[in-house]
């Protein structure tokens, strides 16, 4: 079949005139590909430009230290580098839908402070909410104790009451719950604080949601501290168990030797790895 140069070169033959010989000259097909060309890269950073908004409303929403990072992880001993093979296996994980559907899951991350523990938490859900636009919500428990708690005040006018409502609907439905400072603090929970974080745990469960709880207890003490039927809720879970035992990141305040020195002030620099 002619193309539109075949048809334009016989209709000026035919009229006695000459041709567009214009070395420059686009056919049709030529001129369609280029405009596809342009079009698909329009459409991809739309989408790109588009998932990036996503991104950052979830970012948003999770509440998480924007420091808390991979690439600047202190891994200098065997339980950071035993919970970075933990949450990389989890995190690419998330490539099989039927993995993400089948079973909930729960990461407990505990040791003394200062050890990572919540700096490695923050950086998996990084790397879902990125990735795989997985929705995180980060809370310390104790934090949410203190809203539950404030939210009978019914004569209250500061919204405490809907506040609390919005946040435990954010419970129980975002795809990654991480729970820090579990029981930081507390010997035992009060038995109404131990059923409703039961409660919590169990309804993300069975709606296959997965959760990371960051504790100092041993596991041992944690049963105690958040009562047998919240950590019978743990246990159904598939679980991943880390225990940080390696060096404290936090800077010392104050040296265990105590010089006469005066020290000098350096300004503040807050610590970013917990």
């Amino acid at each position: 079949m002619d193309n539109i140069a075949d048809k334009i070169q016989r209709l000026a033959k035919t009229l006695g005139k000459s041709a567009p010989s214009d070395p420059e000259y686009i056919n049709y097909q030529e001129l369609r590909k280029g405009y596809e060309k342009k079009a698909n890269a329009d459409i991809q950073k739309i989408q790109k430009d588009t998932k990036r908004a996503r991104v950052l409303t979830i970012q948003g929403q999770a509440d998480l230290n924007p420091k808390w990072r991979f690439d600047n992880l202190i891994a200098d001993s065997d339980d950071v580098n035993e919970a970075l093979d933990v949450a990389n296996s989890f995190i690419g994980a998330h490539n099989d839908p039927a993995w993400r559907n089948s079973s909930s899951h729960m990461m407990i991350f505990y040791g003394d402070y200062g050890r990572g523990k919540s700096h490695i938490a923050g950086a998996i859900a990084h790397e879902l909410i990125e990735q795989y636009e997985i929705t995180v919500l980060y809370r310390q428990l104790s934090t949410l104790l203190d809203m539950r708690l404030f939210s009978y005040d019914f004569s209250a006018t500061d919204g405490a009451s809907e506040q609390y409502r919005k946040i435990q609907n954010e419970l129980l439905n975002v795809d990654l719950l991480v729970l820090d400072e579990v029981c930081v603090n507390e010997t035992m929970l009060k038995k109404n604080a131990q059923s409703w974080l039961g409660n919590i745990l169990r309804q993300r469960l069975v709606n296959h949601k997965n959760c990371i709880l960051i504790t100092n207890h041993d596991l041992a003490s944690l049963e105690t501290a958040v009562g047998r039927y919240c950590f019978e809720s743990i246990k159904e879970y598939d679980s991943y168990r880390v225990r940080f035992s390696g060096p404290s990141r936090r800077e010392v305040i104050v040296p265990e030797a105590v010089s006469s020195t005066p020290i000098k002030q350096q300004g503040y620099t807050p610590n970013q790895v917990k």
